[in-house]
């Protein structure tokens, strides 16, 4: 994979960090953001550790911010020329879940659940288009909860089922493949779920999603646990 190019935003913890750290592992060149500079710097230098590499670079960037999301672009196409490999993943959760009910959320934390997980899939993938390359594919994640109606996930629920839609709309008018990826209940910090599943578990899932999928298969659609299992065993 050392041709690839691969841009993960929300790329200092959880499931970004980790997607990341196999795609430097396997030889991609990979493009990390995240909202403190502390944190992508430090992540940076982790993951180049750990992968013995210099594969892994980072910006500063607030995927709320259009301005930031383009420098995160010109970034990744001044290192790669084209982008092999977009993961949409910076998210926030603003509470913790099941005790968030959509009728007790404040205005302010709808807007701000909408701007980062929905807007900013959007402005991610939307600045990105003219770089994608021919065989590009793009990674929407996501969960049940954005299909399943579960009381207390409030507003976050709401951004997910958002941005499967805005995967969706964008594998029906881009000639890349855009998918979303749902690895079911990880524990990360949006989660607040210490037993579920490690993030570096789920990464493979990443990879396989990215490079060896059918992409006409998984076009427009969610790829699930068991889609992995059933394809992988």
């Amino acid at each position: 994979m050392e041709d690839t190019t691969v841009v993960i935003t929300g790329g200092t913890r959880g499931i970004g960090r980790a997607v990341a750290e196999a795609f430097a592992a396997a030889g991609a060149g990979v493009v990390i953001c995240g909202r403190d500079l502390a944190g992508v710097d430090r992540t940076v230098r982790r993951l180049n550790e750990s992968t013995d590499s210099q594969r892994v670079s980072g910006l500063r960037a607030d995927v709320r911010d259009a301005g930031d999301v383009g420098a995160l672009i010109d970034h990744a196409v001044d290192r790669g020329g084209e982008i092999d490999i977009l993961l949409a993943n910076a998210a926030v959760n603003h509470g913790t879940p099941g005790e968030m009910p959509l009728q007790e959320e404040s205005d302010s934390v709808f807007r701000d659940t909408m701007a980062t997980n929905v807007n900013g899939v959007f402005t991610t993938i939307k600045k990105s288009v003219p770089y994608l390359a021919p065989a590009a594919r793009v990674l929407v994640p996501s969960g049940s909860v954005a299909r399943e109606a579960t009381p207390g996930m409030g507003s976050y629920a709401v951004s997910k089922a958002g941005a499967e839609a805005l995967a969706r709309g964008f594998a029906a008018d881009l000639d890349r493949t855009v998918c979303v990826v749902d690895p079911g209940l990880v524990a990360t910090e949006l989660t607040g779920v210490d037993t579920a599943r490690d993030p570096a578990a789920i990464a493979p899932m990443f990879l396989w999603a990215a490079r060896e999928a059918d992409p006409e298969e998984i076009d427009g659609e969610i790829v699930d646990l068991k889609t992995w299992k059933q394809a992988t065993r």
